[in-house]
């Protein structure tokens, strides 16, 4: 534990808030780069095994160019930017927190995505290396600079549990106007 000590001595507590935004954009890095070749590869195959409602509700994401995609990233990003914010200069920490909980959350859809294809999926190799280790860390510093309290991680999952639904509808909601907006070019 001396070395875990002694990484707190390094990272300063803003710096550590701040790294939120950065990994994101590592992370999302490489599911630019890899999406469109990799849906044009695996995206009729992968379609294929979904259940016909979520066949449904992803078929547009399935259609997505690189560019579209980047476009989604970054309206993420920009809420990322926004509760970091929120947290380093305002110490409201609860929107950071729920957003937090769906990074790590993530974490487990990219590698569970792996394992039932079967295959490399976008985003896998950063989750595991980055995502998982930041907010594992990120969760610990919380807690052991008393910022949060272990309650603020329940009412952080409320949060997300709200505002995630409305969130995804409206992201998945924007990828089909894209598509439709490509089909009419």
């Amino acid at each position: 534990m001396d070395w875990l000590i002694q990484l707190n001595g390094e990272i300063h507590f803003l710096s550590l808030l701040w790294m939120f935004p950065i990994i994101f954009m590592l992370h999302d890095f490489e599911e630019i780069i890899t999406i469109e070749h990799w849906i044009v590869r695996h995206g009729e195959r992968v379609q294929s095994s979904l259940p016909p409602f979520a066949r449904k509700l992803y078929q547009a994401s399935f259609q997505m160019n690189t560019l579209n995609f980047a476009k989604d990233v970054l309206a993420v990003f920009i809420v990322l930017v926004t509760v970091t914010v929120l947290a380093v200069f305002y110490s409201f920490y609860l929107p950071f927190i729920a957003a937090l909980h769906l990074f790590f959350l993530h974490v487990f859809t990219h590698a569970f995505q792996s394992v039932y294809f079967k295959m490399y999926t976008p985003g896998v190799l950063t989750s595991i290396a980055l995502v998982l280790p930041y907010s594992i860390y990120a969760y610990y510093r919380l807690l052991t600079d008393n910022i949060i309290e272990p309650r603020d991680l329940l009412w952080g999952l409320l949060l997300l549990l709200i505002a995630l639904p409305p969130a995804l509808l409206l992201l998945l909601q924007g990828r089909r106007r894209y598509v439709n907006t490509q089909t009419k070019l």
